[in-house]
């Protein structure tokens, strides 16, 4: 099955909905950076929502990175992404192993912290870069995004995301984005919000094989949502080059750069989103720093 997200309507157009699957694009995330299970259900909530605020964007130069940094042994995860959306991000510690929480299930808040902030770029041409900052009010992901929205967008928001994970990998990976539109009654978002109340988690819903317009109905309590936007296809993909990373080195210093020919005569990087390496001889290094000149 192939990735997607679906923007609907309901209500008469007064609700926005987006619904995303993204079970495969969190799957490569996992095998990617080698993910322990509840680093991969915090990042893959996290690569999720990166993805359906990637579709909303309306331009293909239009980027967007968001980070989460919490007090949590995960310490900080960064995503980023285009309107596409491709999305690539990395977990500074991605085999993080901590005891399920009380419910039984994987302890995301315990791992991303309680306390800490999520920082979101937005990137949209104008002079300058969008910059929301938002604390952390659970670690859970979600709760933590609905809040942002409303403190950092003012929009009132209801936000779902979800991993499930087996012993196999990634079972199961969504989320959804609801906004009411301002002509939205009272009546409308109480009928929406207990459509979500009744409808469960989103993981849960996938992994029962919902399509995701039969989700999109569940959870807003209208049967008949209206298609706006299909065929986005999420995926994770990252966009590094021996020329990106020669420009890194580039950047590093003219006597950094002479201190790495004259002791290693050689350099390997490897890129932070997908782990691929790339090696500069004696020669590449000598010619980064000619150019430099």
């Amino acid at each position: 099955m192939t990735d997607k997200i679906i923007k609907f309507l309901a209500h008469n157009g007064k609700i926005s909905v987006i619904c995303a699957d993204t079970t495969n694009l969190v799957e490569k995330a996992r095998k990617t950076h080698d993910l322990s299970p509840v680093a991969t259900a915090a990042f893959g909530r996290m690569l999720t929502i990166t993805a359906i605020m990637g579709a909303e964007m309306k331009n293909r130069k239009d980027k967007l990175t968001v980070q989460i940094k919490g007090n949590g042994p995960i310490e900080m995860m960064v995503a980023t992404t285009n309107n596409f959306p491709k999305v690539k991000g990395y977990v500074v510690n991605p085999q993080v192993d901590i005891p399920l929480n009380e419910f039984g299930k994987l302890d995301v808040g315990g791992a991303v912290g309680y306390k800490g902030y999520i920082n979101v770029i937005k990137d949209i041409g104008l002079k300058e870069p969008y910059i929301g900052i938002s604390p952390l009010t659970s670690g859970e992901i979600a709760d933590d995004f609905a809040n942002y929205f409303v403190h950092s967008e003012q929009r009132n928001s209801a936000v779902a995301l979800g991993v499930l994970v087996d012993k196999n990998g990634v079972k199961s990976a969504g989320g959804y984005l609801i906004n009411p539109m301002p002509d939205a009654t009272e009546e409308e978002i109480a009928k929406v919000e207990q459509a979500i109340f009744q409808a469960g988690a989103m993981s849960k819903m996938l992994d029962e094989k919902l399509t995701l317009q039969e989700i999109a109905q569940k959870i807003t309590g209208d049967e008949n949502v209206k298609v706006l936007e299909e065929n986005i296809i999420p995926m994770y993909q990252c966009d590094c080059s021996k020329e990106h990373m020669a420009d890194g080195l580039a950047a590093i210093g003219k006597e950094e750069l002479e201190n790495i020919i004259e002791t290693d005569g050689k350099a390997e990087i490897v890129c932070h989103f997908c782990n691929k390496k790339y090696e500069f001889n004696k020669e590449e290094l000598e010619n980064i720093l000619k150019n430099k000149e």
